[in-house]
């Protein structure tokens, strides 16, 4: 292969976007650590067990053997290694953490993705209560506020939905498994003849009208409140009531919908999750829920969780470049370096001008279109 080619699925970041990149980043950690929650960074290579729960259709981890041959792979998530990190230490929950970091996933090749990813965000570990989702979303959008990301639809689901509907229907295990393979393929033939049979059962209109239950949050809860038993709506339905009543009190600009019909980002996740995108986008800006069973893996004491991640990638595309300013270059004589850099530091868009001659700064300036501070002493006309 050619030293002049990168991997497939990488890039490199220069230039505008690369600045813009970077301070999105700085921006987004400086409103975790305004907001009390402590950094936490795991290493970027993990054993490969680490991200046993870890199911991502399509994707695989980049590993490699270390020098006594176990499998170890540079991390494609962020959350399992913080789990870990948890439940190999003294630390006592519950914590609020916050990190930034990039992950690694091998993506199908013409994917038109990036096998590169850099995330930030939060997890909170140890608390049960909705307002650990609450406190999650409000980062969220306070950072979207912040850098004025208009047009933003959040999207609520539920993990337990579904189990709790098949729980009430008494599927068989084989019967509950085909349901939920259709229901989540949107294979609506198959799906409507599963339901056929249960044409008797209170449930079948809803059944008949599940999997368009997703849209806006106002009609959607109109509608289950028609559909489903009242007991259904206390016990499942009333923290997704409650947090887009959050929502809309503390973020009034954002669009909030419910989609009942996705399935969970992870088989650890237990309660709400949640992913926001813009209009006309194709990525999710942020994502995150519960996932009470985080460290099943690890230990078998379970901990309440709740995580938020932002893709810094697909934000930072959405970020306008920062205003044009014209390129200042500093030129000065060696004996005078203590005050070209002074100039430097309170110049807009200066940098200093690394030649010998004043000639040479001159034409440097005119190819780049640059104007050109020169601090040299001038000749004297005799």
């Amino acid at each position: 292969m050619s030293n002049r080619h990168l991997p497939i699925g990488t890039r490199d970041e220069f230039g505008p976007r690369a600045i813009r990149k970077e301070n999105l980043i700085q921006t987004i950690s400086q409103q975790f650590i305004q907001a009390g929650f402590e950094r936490v960074k795991p290493p970027l290579l993990e054993y490969r067990d680490v991200f046993k729960p870890l199911v991502v259709s399509g994707e695989q981890p980049y590993q490699m053997l270390d020098d006594a041959g176990e499998s170890v792979v540079m991390r494609p998530d962020l959350t399992l290694p913080l789990a870990r990190l948890l439940s190999t230490t003294s630390i006592v929950p519950p914590v609020q953490w916050w990190y930034v970091g990039d992950i690694f996933r091998v993506k199908k090749s013409l994917s038109g993705t990036y096998n590169q990813i850099t995330q930030a965000g939060i997890e909170l570990i140890g608390y049960r209560s909705l307002k650990a989702e609450w406190a999650c979303l409000s980062e969220a959008g306070k950072i979207c506020r912040t850098l004025g990301l208009t047009h933003l639809t959040l999207e609520l689901s539920d993990a337990q939905f579904v189990p709790q509907i098949l729980r009430t229907l008494q599927l068989n295990d084989a019967a509950a498994d085909a349901f939920q393979t259709a229901f989540f393929a949107k294979e609506l033939s198959t799906y409507q003849d599963l339901i056929a049979p249960l044409a008797t059962n209170p449930l079948y209109p809803f059944l008949q009208q599940w999997p368009w239950l997703f849209g806006d949050s106002e009609t959607i809860f109109a509608e289950l409140k028609r559909l489903l038993p009242s007991n259904v709506i206390t016990d499942r339905l009333a923290p997704l009531q409650q947090t887009v009543a959050f929502l809309k009190d503390q973020f009034p600009e954002l669009r909030v919908t419910i989609d009942l019909t996705s399935r969970p980002p992870q088989s650890y996740y237990t309660g709400i999750f949640f992913h926001a995108y813009v209009d006309g986008g194709h990525q999710y800006l942020f994502s995150g829920g519960r996932y009470d069973k985080l460290l099943a893996s690890f230990q078998q004491e379970l901990l309440p969780a709740v995580g938020l991640a932002f893709d810094i990638d697909a934000v930072t595309d959405q970020l306008p470049n920062a205003p044009d300013q014209p390129l200042t270059f500093v030129y000065g004589l060696p004996s005078q370096w203590q005050a070209a850099a002074a100039m430097v530091a309170t110049t807009p868009n200066a940098r200093l001008c690394l030649v010998d001659t004043l000639a040479e700064a001159q034409a440097a300036a005119t190819k780049q279109h640059a104007n050109l501070i020169d601090l040299s002493p001038k000749e004297a006309i005799l």
